[in-house]
């Protein structure tokens, strides 16, 4: 497959709300076609989150979220090819082997997938370590308090005050990391093309139809929450459906797909 994949990044189309609806709809009918492949997917991030929390109930402590932060842009990116990998059989009619599914994730690796990974790591970190300093700017010189049972602590004007730059900062953060991967996730397991010239392609069309995409945005945001309410268990309908929902949309978008 790797040597027929076209080069370089490809031409993006205006990206229109039916075109967000019609990935949507194309996603629910994979999930319907291949249940089991979404369903494994998903569980790696379900399983994920219950060890999170059992170790956060069991120490009390949120050093973890260290190797979270880590972890989590590695394992993501790997699990999106396995179900973008589905979509293109569905859609190829092709048949849907687990042992040929897994071999075009394991092959990932020596492809341009891990660099993009290693920025994501290397941006999650510096937004962590921002937020410790925006913390301590504001924080550092108050009296010990256990942040976690002490909520008064938040409405100090210094609490007030972090939280506001703290979200603001953090919302940035979040839609570069956005803009850099909506589209370059899929185009590098598409094409041959890389990881830089993908996160600049995909920051560009995410910038040339941004209102659009922040509506899409906003959805997955919100679905995602609420899926994680329920012990993570909401993940196993939502992370397939917007896994797939991604392919569909970069294929509807770029010269790679029919309307």
């Amino acid at each position: 497959m790797v040597d027929t994949l076209p080069h370089g990044a490809p031409e993006f189309r205006q990206i229109s709300l039916d075109m967000l609806r019609l990935a949507c709809r194309r996603a629910a009918s994979d999930m319907r076609r291949a249940p089991l492949f979404g369903l494994f997917f998903a569980g790696f991030y379900v399983l994920l989150g219950w060890i999170l929390v059992r170790i956060s109930l069991e120490t009390g402590q949120s050093y973890w979220l260290v190797l979270a932060v880590g972890g989590f842009p590695i394992i993501a990116p790997f699990a999106a090819v396995g179900l973008y990998e589905v979509s293109r059989r569905l859609a190829a009619d092709e048949p849907l082997l687990w042992r040929e599914i897994l071999d075009v994730i394991l092959h990932q690796h020596t492809r341009q997938l891990p660099s993009l990974s290693a920025v994501i790591i290397v941006i999650l970190l510096f937004w962590f370590f921002l937020g410790h300093m925006i913390f301590a700017l504001f924080l550092g010189l108050s009296t010990m308090t256990n942040i976690s049972s002490s909520l008064e602590v938040y409405l100090s004007v210094n609490g007030f005050m972090m939280l506001a730059i703290g979200s603001t900062v953090g919302a940035l953060f979040a839609l570069l990391v956005y803009m850099i991967t909506l589209f370059s996730v899929p185009m590098l397991v598409a094409r041959e093309v890389d990881f830089v010239t993908a996160m600049i392609a995909s920051f560009q069309a995410v910038q040339n139809n941004f209102f659009n995409l922040m509506i899409w945005a906003l959805i997955i945001a919100g679905f995602t929450f609420l899926s994680m309410l329920p012990w993570f268990l909401g993940l196993f309908l939502t992370l397939p459906l917007f896994g797939h929902a991604a392919w569909h949309l970069y294929e509807l978008a770029t010269e790679d797909g029919q309307m």
